[in-house]
């Protein structure tokens, strides 16, 4: 923290926890006459930000000080139904309540129905609408265990890919961001680096103007498919089939490391065995995935030569768009297997990044407490609900899983009203008289237009926490920048005064920021050594002290010792079998094209969807579906009709856009809020519960319908 007297400001550094894997260090400049944040920028000194933010977080002022903000704690009126309530008329459905009012009302009514259902009938619902470690899981998961309420099973986003990581290395970890720049190749694999992962880019920028290539796999033409050397257009769901198809090539011509193979793997022969049967050979693959039995072959030689070629390796930035199908647990296990057979990551650019948050060992058992289910009034473990089958939890008589009925919903740091599957059986639970719903939140989303109780949530700004990152190797604390607008409380402090509203006396509840970033950071693991929040709060951000070679480089998995498996080797089995999923073309029958419900390139999921300043720059796919000619066509349709887009779980009505950026078959709408939506419903009317493959993660990208002109 520094001080200008001359201006009368403060620089605080904090940290964005939006769920990126960019983890921004920010500086905030404060006006110390009003405490008002008055500039927010990138941190220049931090390795990764390098002195600039997103064009979503560069305008976090106008989210910040949004005359749209929750502010006060509010009670649903009396006789108000729920359900959708129209934008900017949202708070006169609800009368202000103070705090006290607010917790002893909702512990009055947890207390109930505890004891008239059992407390697995109160499901906590959350996400990462903050990454920090305090506000994402540590007072919340405290509270909710000590009740004895179900517990979430958090999969909406990444836990399918995390699994299949985790399964061939044992651990989350991969290229640090900062190496890609001395990459031969670079292949973004499902990753839109320019929309969602922007402080790579300079780094890939660097490789490229020392002779490096871009290839990008992606069934849209993102903002980085349009940058590309080469943009490969694959169908939905069909990853899997074509990373065996480069292992068949580079297994195929002699082209794996035998010596690196040999020292670092496990089941070898077993998936040289099935890589090289005729179904994974380039012309067979060329049929399921759309893309060139040619470009097949060019991108294996490619990338199995690239040492050779250049003297530098290839890079695999794979993301997590690639999970989210039935067979996507499959296809993220068999593209993390590439860099195993060239042995890339013995070199500095090489290997592949995924996620890096497995890297951070931080003690969330010590935040967390699941011990405290001991003492709630079950005595045991609670059971589990999968977040990715909301809808089935809140209108199946046993949440689907077994157990009483779910009576009571605390939703924070998410909006599943926008981003959960099958739209309409999530709504219709919602709208249940039966049920009691709390919602902490900054803005009136979609979910706040059914809840029985609102809370103010403070923004990134207004609290102080500690953070990791899945896209780079910096810990950093964020410190709170400005005290919190209007009576917004964070999790720490709400969910600890709720617990001393149930009576729950254990000293853990009166725990503050600092004792839980302590205990955050309290791990004995090596990565942790000499980290501590006097540090973090001294220097901003501190790399994770990980093993480096005698060249002071970290060659992540460049040897045995890197790895977390059961065999202490990458895992090459099970080897990855492609099943066409259910919802495919290779199985439509009454819904004929594949539907991609991308994510906006200015929102991040659901948040900043309500500002006029994001939506000004997301305005070309506001409503939008994009469709190519070959299909339009025959339905009659051009651009500017609007369209109906259904099957049999829902529909919505969108604007019909004919481009290029969609391949034949498949057609793209982007996740909107729906009260911004044409007809309030947004593309996940449309999507279903169905589970991936590993996991437990949904499917989005597995979801068919048809399309045809409105009216």
């Amino acid at each position: 923290m520094s001080t200008n007297p001359t201006v009368a400001t403060r620089v605080v550094h904090a940290v964005c926890s939006h769920d990126c894997p960019d983890s921004c260090g920010v500086l905030v400049t404060v006006d110390e006459l009003t405490g008002r944040a008055v500039k927010v920028q990138g941190d220049p000194s931090h390795p990764v930000t390098r002195g600039f933010l997103c064009g979503k977080v560069a305008k976090y002022l106008d989210r910040v000080y949004s005359p749209d903000r929750l502010l006060y704690p509010m009670r649903r009126k009396k006789g108000v139904a729920k359900g959708p309530l129209e934008k900017g008329r949202e708070a006169e459905a609800f009368e202000r309540i103070s705090w006290d009012e607010a917790l002893d009302e909702i512990a009055a009514r947890l207390t109930s129905i505890a004891a008239e259902h059992g407390p697995e009938s109160i499901l906590p619902y959350s996400y990462a609408g903050t990454i920090g470690q305090l506000g994402y899981g540590s007072m919340d998961r405290r509270f909710f265990h000590r009740l004895g309420a179900s517990q979430l099973d958090r999969t909406i986003c990444s836990t399918t890919g995390g699994t299949a990581l985790s399964s061939v290395y044992g651990v989350k970890l991969g290229t640090p961001p900062e190496d890609f720049a001395h990459a031969g190749l670079i292949i973004a694999w499902g990753a839109n680096i320019h929309g969602n992962n922007i402080h790579l880019w300079p780094f890939i920028e660097e490789a490229r103007r020392h002779g490096a290539k871009l290839v990008v796999i992606d069934p849209y033409k993102t903002r980085t498919a349009a940058l590309a050397d080469e943009h490969l257009a694959i169908n939905p769901g069909t990853d899997a089939a074509l990373a065996l198809g480069l292992t068949h090539v580079i297994l195929r011509d002699g082209l794996e490391d035998r010596e690196y193979i040999a020292s670092c793997t496990h089941g070898f022969e077993e998936l040289r065995a099935h890589a090289l049967k005729p179904e994974h050979a380039p012309e067979a693959v060329a049929r399921v995935t759309g893309i060139a039995a040619e470009a097949i072959e060019r991108l294996a030689l490619a990338y199995a030569n690239c040492l050779r070629a250049t003297g530098k390796p290839a890079a695999i930035r794979l993301n997590y768009g690639i999970q989210r199908s039935e067979n996507g647990g499959t296809a993220a296990r068999a593209v993390a297997m590439l860099p195993l057979l060239t042995g890339a990551w013995q070199h500095r650019g090489g290997g592949l990044q995924l996620s890096t948050s497995g890297s951070f060992p931080f003690n969330s058992k010590a935040l967390q407490m699941p011990e405290l289910m001991n003492a709630s009034p079950l005595g045991r473990v609670a059971r589990v609900v999968n977040m990715s089958r909301l809808g089935e939890a809140l209108t199946s008589a046993d949440a689907g899983v077994g157990g009483p009925p779910v009576k009571a919903i605390f939703v924070y740091n998410s909006n599943p009203a926008a981003i959960a599957p099958n739209q309409n059986d999530v709504l219709r639970g919602m709208r249940r008289d039966d049920l009691f719903m709390v919602v902490h939140e900054q803005f009136f989303t979609d979910t706040a237009d059914y809840a029985d109780i609102l809370l103010p949530a403070p923004t990134f700004l207004e609290t102080k926490d500690v953070q990791g990152a899945y896209g780079h190797l910096y810990a950093q604390v964020s410190e709170r920048a400005i005290a919190p607008l209007g009576e917004a409380r964070n999790n720490v402090t709400l969910f600890g005064e709720l617990g001393r509203r149930m009576g729950f006396s254990e000293a853990c509840f009166d725990d503050r920021e600092d004792e839980l970033i302590d205990q955050a950071l309290g791990s004995q693991d090596p990565w942790f050594a000499g980290i501590t929040r006097e540090r973090l709060e001294r220097e901003g951000h501190v790399r994770l002290p990980l093993p480096a070679n005698e060249s002071g480089e970290v060659l992540p998995f460049s040897t045995a010792a890197w790895f977390h498996t059961p065999s202490g080797r990458g895992e090459l089995v099970p080897v990855p079998v492609f099943v066409a999923p259910a919802e495919s073309r290779a199985n439509a029958k009454e819904y004929p094209l594949e539907f991609l419900p991308r994510k906006a390139d200015n929102y991040m999921n659901s948040t900043f969807a309500n500002l006029g300043v994001h939506q000004k720059m997301e305005s070309r796919t506001a409503g939008v579906l994009e469709m190519h000619a070959t299909d339009a066509a025959p339905r009659g349709i051009a651009t500017g009709d609007e369209v109906e887009v259904f099957n049999g779980r829902g529909r919505i009505l969108l604007r019909a856009v004919v481009d290029g950026r969609v391949g034949a078959g498949v057609v793209a709408a982007r996740l909107d809020w729906n009260k911004l939506s044409r007809d309030g419903a947004n593309v996940n009317a449309l999507t279903s519960e169905r589970l991936a493959d590993i996991g437990g993660g949904p499917t989005f990208y597995s979801t068919l319908v048809e399309v045809r002109k409105a009216g």
